[in-house]
């Protein structure tokens, strides 16, 4: 019961820090839906902890807490993978940037030559 007391209010606490990142444009507005979402979700299994049950047996899922764990861990693979390709992108860009930069030091005159 204390864990779903904790549970709670951290949800309530994530969204309101999703939803005043999204208002100050911190975060995009489909990113901000998606967290919200997601946070709703979490409370609604906090509050409700049998709908999770009543999930793993839809899914075939033993227990839960299986559910959960599945999918948090599909999740956070699908987080990681988004976060290699966006870091893999920056470094292209910097990279190109870098080149450019080189390029226009190079071949512009100096000022005082």
């Amino acid at each position: 019961m204390l864990i779903q007391i904790f549970g709670i209010l951290f949800c309530i606490f994530a969204l309101i820090i999703t939803l005043y990142r999204t208002k100050k444009r911190y975060m995009s507005i489909e990113k901000g839906v998606f967290w919200v979402i997601i946070w709703m979700i979490i409370l609604l299994l906090l509050i409700n902890p049998n709908l999770m049950s009543k999930i793993a047996d839809i899914l075939g899922v033993g227990r839960g807490v299986d559910a959960i764990v599945y999918t948090t861990l599909a999740i956070l693979l699908y987080l990681v993978y988004k976060l290699f390709e966006r870091t893999e992108r920056l470094e292209r860009e910097i990279t190109k940037l870098v080149r450019e930069i080189a390029i226009k030091d190079r071949y512009e005159p100096k000022k005082g030559d």
